[in-house]
């Protein structure tokens, strides 16, 4: 009985302890140190080696299978991970900065709504077009790379910007102080002014002042209501731009304060509409492209193509096509 203890001791503990010490995981490696441990201890006993003999050829049987099975471990470990080379093809060099990465994919990745006219939508052959949509084909352009347009939901578009889906947001994203402690932008390449609309025909109102006693149509959840409201008007809930056009042409209420750039963009599309500009608000909400922390060269060369647009004319041309008007200031 005693025998047989020491017989099991003599192949179960040294299989152990060199099987953790070469891969714990590893089935394979416990039976073969098995088989090593197993064959050694009988062929002593055929031999008539005492246990001591024994025990010696077996540790020195197990080193050989240690030394031999930790090498192959070692190789085993560096053709599993790849080399800094291998990694070259597939990902931007550590040195290679957001303008190097860009220029060497070829693509300038964009994300945009694609349904909120007249910036980014979809026109009646289905083509994305829009005004932030010609200015981010513009920028690529000069670049030198192409634009890769990301559709994707308002309110998915910041996530989409965090799990870096695109380089860039170009969608009338105005610059607020709670966007830049977690975002760059670049230059502002459209600005958005509160003006105060009243129909063609209306003499009596010339400026925010002039609202005191009258009837303005707003928007209930819009901060342009709070203009009206401290100027004296009296306020007429409305669902949106639209509905308070039509309320004003139609004489249910005599003004609404709203959005500069929705008016030109009517304007345009409309410009028999008996309606027009008395008054507007100085400070207007710029708006500009953004971009995730830590690209600086990539959000200077977009904000010095924004510039060399609005230094050469191209700038103005697309404001006109869409607004009637220049728009970045």
């Amino acid at each position: 009985m005693v025998t047989k203890s020491i017989e099991l001791s003599i192949i179960i503990i040294p299989m152990i302890i060199i099987g953790k010490s070469i891969d714990g995981d590893n089935m394979t490696v416990y039976y073969s140190i098995y088989r090593v441990v197993q064959h050694t201890y009988r062929e002593g006993l055929e031999r008539g080696f005492t246990m001591k003999k024994i025990s010696i050829m077996i540790l020195l049987a197990l080193t050989v299978v240690f030394v031999a099975a930790c090498g192959n471990n070692a190789n085993n470990n560096t053709a599993a991970e790849p080399t800094a080379a291998t990694n070259e093809g597939t990902a931007p060099a550590a040195d290679q900065n957001s303008l190097e990465a860009v220029k060497a994919s070829g693509k300038l990745r964009i994300g945009t709504e694609g349904t909120y006219a007249p910036f980014t939508f979809h026109d009646a052959a289905g083509k994305l077009t829009g005004f932030d949509v010609e200015i981010a084909e513009e920028v690529s352009k000069r670049l030198g790379v192409e634009p890769e347009f990301f559709e994707t939901q308002w309110d998915g578009i910041f996530a989409g910007m965090d799990a870096k889906r695109f380089d860039v947001i170009f969608n009338e994203v105005s610059i607020t102080d709670e966007r830049k402690a977690k975002y760059d932008f670049s230059e502002s390449y459209i600005v958005s002014k509160a003006v105060l609309i009243v129909s063609e025909d209306n003499e009596d109102i010339k400026s925010f002042a002039d609202l005191k006693g009258k009837k303005a149509g707003q928007s209930l959840t819009s901060n342009l209501s709070k203009i009206a409201t401290d100027n004296g008007a009296e306020i007429v809930g409305t669902e949106g731009f639209n509905q308070a056009i039509d309320l004003l042409t139609s004489g249910r209420i005599d003004a609404t304060v709203n959005d500069g750039l929705s008016y030109l963009d009517l304007k345009k599309q409309k410009p028999d509409v008996k309606i027009k500009v008395v008054d507007e608000i100085a400070e207007g909400s710029q708006s500009a492209a953004v971009f995730l922390k830590g690209n600086d060269e990539l959000v200077k060369a977009v904000s010095d193509a924004i510039t060399e647009m609005k230094s050469d004319g191209t700038y103005l041309k697309i404001s006109e096509k869409y607004f009637g008007a220049d728009v970045s200031k």
